[in-house]
């Protein structure tokens, strides 16, 4: 069997004893519905060609109905030449694609991260297959074996996508919209066809692994999913031929930014060594720790006490680890990784998208949604293959998109309006509390309204973003589009969207916004009757700083430890419901249908696509290039994340889902653009980060014009409190800032200005100059690789001209 189609259906004898009598007739409607339903497209299925066979488990108060569907060689053959599936012709010798295997190999170093994998997919020059020529392709006389099982999986749910159960101008096609109605409640291709002895479906015992007579799944859970093989490369041709392409360039990717981060992960580890030797003989922080009153600060908030500088001590000194001179190094050193790295993986991508037939994928071979086609009002020739195939008018696709992308911009702007009230709530808590006059609540004012600020962000997020996900699903179902992988960029990039302005805008607004728009001492600026927030005493670099680690930290541990338990509950759940509802029968019956592997399988969790896998590492890659001059750790945090996440997604793969439908794939999609679009987004955000939030230019300066030592550096960046204020409170203060006594700003602010300036253009220029020199330099497709193509192409010309003469 390939494919299993599961219903539930409740027996005769318990289905009189319903609650009420409306609520009986219309679940006994709903249910006759069903019926014809299922009987329709099961007849179709029939017609179809596909051989059924049925199982049944009877459970106390349901019986669950399992259908095994296979396709004879007739179908398959129609179908493979329908789907332009490709099969082999010949026999290739393999290639090692590993770069870091030829450079260790050159060195002469051992290589710690090679394993030898068993049952190695061998390597195919391969072509669309064609009924008539059939007698070419190797092992056409072995028709079980010939097409591979991901073929027949895609076969047969390209079947079952396009069988009609219904009137086709209601839509009703498909065996997804019957999963979404609940006339089946699971469709699912299976792991294995054939029952396996305990110890259970993957898990290997030693005589199997000395014969070498393992599943494919079972070498996958050996050689790949195990924590002992987290040093090791990924079996990259065994998951394709198990998973498909899609799941494969996801983990090659993933593999290959994990490796990419280890210098990225050392040279940051270096640069905050560094900050820690500085931080001991730093002037400004000798000079504020050993202040004591000579400096007292005017009040952060109008019911705020005055403050001596001396008490941020501490602060003050950590902040010199992240902001110092190493910073500026690292982040353009770490703008000119992300364009390496990208460059890089385009080579990679090419390669293996070569290797594994799929290069031409998305402009020759992909046919269309079988949704697009039970429904487009239209039929049109394809320029390219010249076959007929349905079609949907571009001008129409195009101001579908647009009504989309308006309503998209009105969730975002909803998005925005919630964190500015979140702020503002920030501010109002702070006042209410420090004015109640209870000395718990005045002592932690601003703690607690920063804690409770967080929990309502987090909410708000939590409920949008569910509106927002079924919404971004049925715009892009609304707009039409042709193929699998149009269809999914447009959703991943609408969601992409969302994810980023909600996960980015608290330390975009920490880094750019928080204490630049305050104003000064009796002339402070508000936004809707509240003060505006100030940066706390320590100043806002290190509150970024801080802001990441707890991202990067808290959130990856969190997500972690979701990643396991989560699947772990539902599959419990799952079993928990289909296992204790049993009804007893006699003891070797049960155990027979508990071995089942359709009943196994079903007892897994539905693959839900790969788009929350790439969106938490592509938001991950984003904060260690965008916000890096800010915590040179974040690379390290995110390398020891990532050798966990392969081996977590590895073991839900093989271990807690259903097996999803192989998908063909020519790379990483939408993502790659994603991707690119932050690169440059960092070196913007970069410069303006060390020239407008971190100390680095004011020092620079002082140094250059006043003392190279910094003394009465501490002095120099500190404003006297105007007059008037001083008249009102009786008391002079000083704050950050400037200005003179009247409150105007001064010369040195203009000139600092000049130079801020300066520096972010200088900044951009020379990293994107590096930037576009290293893409130019670097060719998308290796060498290799082009060669291979031409030598195809050549091979195939003349292959033609043979056939013609």
């Amino acid at each position: 069997a390939d494919f299993v189609l599961v219903w539930e259906t409740v027996p005769q004898e318990l289905s009189g004893q319903q609650d009420s009598r409306e609520n009986g007739d219309m679940q006994e409607r709903s249910a006759t519905i069903h019926r014809t339903w299922r009987k329709k497209f099961l007849d179709e299925l029939h017609t179809a060609g596909i051989h059924m066979e049925k199982h049944m488990t009877r459970m106390e108060k349901k019986v669950v109905h399992y259908l095994l569907l296979s396709a004879p060689w007739s179908v398959l053959c129609y179908y493979a030449e329908e789907l332009q599936l490709r099969v082999p012709l010949q026999v290739l010798p393999r290639q090692t694609s590993n770069w870091s295997a030829s450079v260790l190999r050159q060195l002469g170093i051992p290589n710690l991260m090679a394993q030898e994998v068993p049952n190695l997919p061998l390597d195919y020059y391969t072509c669309p297959f064609k009924a008539n020529k059939l007698r070419w392709f190797l092992g056409s006389d072995e028709q079980d074996t010939f097409f591979s099982t991901t073929q027949r999986h895609q076969i047969l749910y390209k079947i079952l996508a396009t069988t009609q159960y219904g009137h086709s101008r209601d839509r009703e096609v498909g065996v997804d919209r019957l999963l979404s109605e609940n006339v089946f409640t699971a469709a699912f291709p299976l792991h294995e066809a054939r029952p396996r002895r305990p110890p259970g479906p993957y898990k290997v015992r030693p005589e199997e692994l000395a014969a070498g007579s393992l599943s494919p799944r079972q070498v996958l859970f050996q050689y790949w999913a195990s924590w002992w093989k987290w040093s090791k490369y990924q079996p990259l041709d065994h998951i394709r031929k198990y998973f498909g392409e899609k799941v494969a360039f996801y983990f090659a990717w993933l593999g290959f930014y994990t490796g990419w981060l280890l210098p990225a992960a050392v040279v940051g580890m270096v640069v905050f060594i560094t900050g820690i030797f500085l931080m001991s003989n730093d002037v400004p922080s000798q000079e504020v720790c050993g202040s004591e009153e000579k400096y007292w600060m005017c009040p952060l908030c109008k019911t705020c006490p005055y403050w001596q500088l001396s008490k941020i001590c501490s602060t003050f000194m950590t902040g010199r680890l992240f902001d110092h001179g190493g910073t500026i190094f690292f982040s353009i050193f770490m703008s000119l990784w992300a364009v390496l790295f990208l460059e890089f993986w385009k080579r990679t991508n090419a390669s293996l998208a070569h290797h594994w037939d799929c290069s031409e994928f998305e402009d020759i071979e992909e046919q269309p949604r079988p949704q697009f086609t039970a429904v487009a009002p239209m039929t049109i020739i394809n320029p390219i293959t010249g076959a007929e195939e349905p079609y949907f008018p571009k001008r129409r696709r195009i101001h579908r998109i647009l009504a989309g992308s308006m309503v998209i911009i009105m969730m975002i702007a909803m998005v925005v309006m919630f964190l500015v009230s979140v702020i503002l709530y920030r501010a109002v808590v702070a006042i209410l509390l420090s004015s109640s006059g209870y000395f718990w609540f005045v002592a932690s004012a601003s703690r607690i309204a920063s804690i409770t600020g967080s929990v309502v962000n987090l909410i708000f997020i939590l409920i949008l973003s569910k509106i927002y996900i079924s919404l971004a699903h049925f715009l892009t179902k609304w707009e039409m589009h042709r193929t699998q992988t149009k269809y999914e960029d447009a959703f991943t990039f609408k969601v992409f969207i969302f994810q980023f302005v909600t996960f980015y805008s608290s330390p975009v607004y920490i880094a750019f916004f928080k204490g630049k728009f305050v104003g000064y001492p009796g002339n402070y600026r508000s936004f809707l009757g509240v003060r505006n927030e100030e940066c706390s005493p320590g100043g806002c670099f290190i509150e970024l700083a801080q802001e990441l680690l707890v991202i990067m930290v808290g959130k990856q541990i969190i997500n972690n430890v979701q990643e396991v338990a989560i699947p772990k509950l539902k599959c419990w759940w799952h079993k928990h419901k289909l296992l204790s509802s049993k009804k007893p029968g006699k003891e070797g019956e049960s155990v027979l249908v508990e071995q089942a592997p359709w009943v196994m399988d079903h007892q897994l969790l539905v693959f839900e696509g790969l788009f929350d896998e790439y969106l938490e590492m592509v938001l991950q890659f984003g904060f260690i290039t965008i916000f890096v001059a800010a915590c040179p750790l974040a690379p390290l945090f995110a390398l020891l994340n990532n050798w966990v996440e392969i081996r977590l997604d590895a073991h839900k793969f093989i271990c807690d889902y259903r097996r999803p439908v192989a998908e063909r794939a020519q790379g990483i999609g939408i993502w790659f653009s994603i991707l690119e679009a932050i690169t440059h987004l960092a070196v913007i955000s970069n410069a303006f980060l060390i020239a407008f939030t971190s100390d680095f230019l004011p020092r620079m300066y002082y140094g250059y014009a006043h003392d190279s030592s910094l003394r009465g550096y501490v002095n120099f960046t500190l404003a006297y409190a105007p007059w008037d204020f001083v008249l009102q409170s009786n008391t002079t203060c000083r704050y950050r800032a400037f200005r003179d006594r009247d409150g105007n700003l001064t010369l040195t602010y203009w000139q600092l200005l000049a130079i801020r300036l300066g520096f972010i253009i200088a900044f951009e220029h020379v990293v994107f100059f590096t930037g576009r020199a290293i893409a130019w330099l670097v060719p998308d497709i290796p060498e290799s690789v082009e060669v291979k193509v031409k030598r195809e192409r050549y091979l195939a010309k003349e292959a033609l001209a043979e056939n013609k003469v």
